[in-house]
This record gives structure tokens, C-alpha cells and sequence, in this order.
């Protein structure tokens, strides 16, 4: 019998960490913390937390795009929480053609040179019991994305001076917290948001076996359901997308092979593709009218030259009743205009 369960939050939220985590509810205000920490918090009263570089990473060539060495930000866990592990995996898109991934080697995204020294933790990764009560007291890790591709990738381009190297970074970074302590966990949590959402579900059922099975170990992915479907045009723009970050990175050769074994590459990196096939316990929270995905996948302005979807792309309450149909999939491109 299959060890999975996945579930499926829209819009409210409820969330029950069955089999030893403990049950509790997110309200709307709590959801917008899972991924809150940044340069706005810097200065009020938020627990910062200093930036880690993996020393043994570039023997093992496990790089930033630049080359720099990756990093990750850590707290100490206490008391109860002291033998807990939270990893939550950072987003911030992807980069699928040269231009795009040299331009990105010149951001946080992509040199640990223009990573924030300090970030503040806040949300799933506060120490405020108040603010965070199943997490405060775990040992929580922010691992920098610095791939982009969603810790996937294993490649080079020595003409631009360009390392693909985001499974490397994740097996280095694993290692490299296994030796501080996480080895010797009772129970873990992977969790990510947007292309660290996508991550944490391509590496669910690998972060579980860094594990005996004495552990407890769930993964947690936040807005990283990214669909593979249709624009407003009849095209697949998020396909494209993803079909230039699996080719020029090398990341077929690090997805799952149930799913390869029967579907090409690309459509291996669609969450809808894997997550009937992952074992670990996984738990979904993705909001029914995604921003991102409207504006960026499924309405963008490349797809619409004439502005029919531009309201609607803005704030879905402006939306036509067609074009809600379209969203929920219950609309054809006739229908549209």
C-alpha cells in the first residue's frame, strides 16, 4: 500500500500534520508569513539570522551560478524542538535561457555575493511562539536559491562562466546540516515557496531518505503547483519556460524516474505530473487564483496583444464570468473573446 497522502488547500486553510505533527489552523494573515522575511523587516523586532556559506561545497562543485559558493541561514532549535528540523527552500523563479542566467549570476539569485548577510526570520521560520507555535522552538534552515532551477540542475557553460549546479547545492547543503546535528532528528520538515515550493516536491521523497524510518518526515510545498496548461492564446508559456530550464541545466537527469520513465523531461517538472507517485506525506497549499500564474502563465500580456485579459490579469475580481471559466477550466478559447 502506498505511504502518501497529499493534500489540496484552496483559498481558506486548514492544516493537520497527521501521524505526530501537531494540528493546527493558518488563518490569512498567518499564510502570508511562509515565505515573509526580507529587507522590509530589517530594523523592527525580528530575529536575523546570519548567512552560512557551505565551506566543502566547491570541492564538490556544488556553485552558485557564478561559481560563489552557496549558503543557508540557521537557528538553533530548544527545548522540545531541539531534535526537529524545519528546511524551507527559497523561490524566486527560474532561469532558462544564457541571457537570462547570466543576468541572474549579477543578483542574490545567483551569487551568494549579493546575498543578504542577514535575514529575518518570520512566519514558519519566527521564534515567536505567538506568531509560529508548531515551529519556533525547531531547528529552522533557509537554504539561498541560487540555481535557478529549483535545486535541479547539474550542468555548465564554460564560454559565460556559468555553473547549472542546484542538485549539487542540495546534497552539499544536506550534507552539511546532517553533520550539524539533523542526522540525529525525530522529525523533519521540507518545506518551500514558489520555485522552492516546485523544489520541495521534486526532493520530497529524497530528503526522506536521508533519513532512518524511525524519523518523521512530511514536506510542505507553499504556491509551488505550477500547472502545465494553456494561456489565454492557445499556448503553453509556462511549458516553454520550463522546456528551456531542463534543457539548458541538466535537470532530466535528476527527476524522478517513475515519472521519466514514461513522460518526457519537461512534463517531469510539473508538480501534477509527480505528486501521485511521491511516498513522503505531502502537504499542498496553493491559493485558487494564483497571481503569478494568471499574470505570468496563463493571461500574460505576450499572449493577449490586444488587452482583453489586462483588468482581469491585474485582480481576478474584475475578471468576466468567461474568463473565471477559463481559469477553472471549465471555458474554451472560443468562449474567450
Amino acid at each position: 500500500m502506498k505511504l502518501w497522502w497529499v493534500g489540496i488547500v484552496i483559498s481558506l486553510v486548514f492544516s493537520k500534520w497527521a501521524n505526530g505533527f501537531v494540528e493546527h489552523s493558518f488563518n490569512e494573515t498567518e499564510l502570508s508569513f511562509l515565505e515573509a522575511y526580507g529587507e522590509s523587516k530589517v530594523g523592527a523586532n525580528y530575529l536575523m539570522v546570519g548567512l552560512t556559506l557551505i565551506p566543502g561545497a566547491g570541492a564538490k562543485r556544488a556553485v552558485c551560478l557564478d561559481g560563489t559558493l552557496p549558503g543557508y541561514h540557521l537557528h538553533r532549535g530548544y527545548g522540545s524542538g531541539a531534535n526537529s528540523w524545519l528546511i524551507q527552500l527559497e523561490g524566486g523563479g527560474w532561469c532558462n535561457s544564457i541571457r537570462n542566467c547570466v543576468y541572474r549570476k549579477t543578483t542574490r539569485r545567483g551569487s551568494s555575493r549579493f546575498m543578504e548577510k542577514n535575514i529575518a526570520f518570520t512566519g514558519i521560520l519566527s521564534n515567536k511562539a505567538e506568531e509560529n507555535p508548531d515551529f519556533f522552538n525547531w531547528n529552522r534552515v533557509k537554504l539561498r536559491y541560487c540555481d535557478g532551477a529549483s535545486f535541479t540542475g547539474d550542468g555548465e557553460d564554460k564560454a559565460r562562466q556559468l555553473q547549472f549546479r542546484g542538485q549539487r547545492i542540495w546534497l552539499s547543503a544536506m550534507e552539511d546540516l546532517k553533520s550539524k546535528g539533523m542526522r540525529y532528528a525525530k522529525q523533519t520538515l521540507l518545506s518551500g515557496c514558489s520555485a522552492g515550493g516546485l523544489a520541495a516536491i521534486l526532493h520530497c521523497d529524497e530528503f526522506r531518505g536521508l533519513f532512518p524510518r524511525t524519523t518523521k518526515v512530511k514536506c510542505l510545498s507553499d504556491a509551488g503547483l505550477f500547472l502545465d496548461a494553456p494561456d489565454v492564446s492557445g499556448g503553453r508559456t509556462l511549458r516553454n519556460l520550463y522546456n528551456g530550464v531542463v534543457g539548458l541545466q541538466g535537470v532530466q537527469h535528476n527527476l524522478p524516474r517513475v515519472c521519466t520513465n514514461h513522460l518526457d523531461p519537461t512534463s517531469c517538472f510539473f508538480p501534477q505530473n509527480l505528486i501521485a507517485n511521491i511516498q513522503t506525506p505531502l502537504f499542498i497549499l496553493n491559493a485558487a487564483y494564483d497571481s503569478w500564474q494568471i499574470q505570468s502563465s496563463l493571461a500574460p500580456a505576450s499572449a493577449d496583444p490586444a488587452g482583453f485579459w489586462h483588468e482581469c490579469r491585474l485582480n481576478h475580481a474584475k475578471c468576466t464570468p468567461s474568463q473565471i471559466n477559463f481559469l477553472q477550466g471549465d471555458a474554451n478559447f472560443e468562449e474567450l473573446f
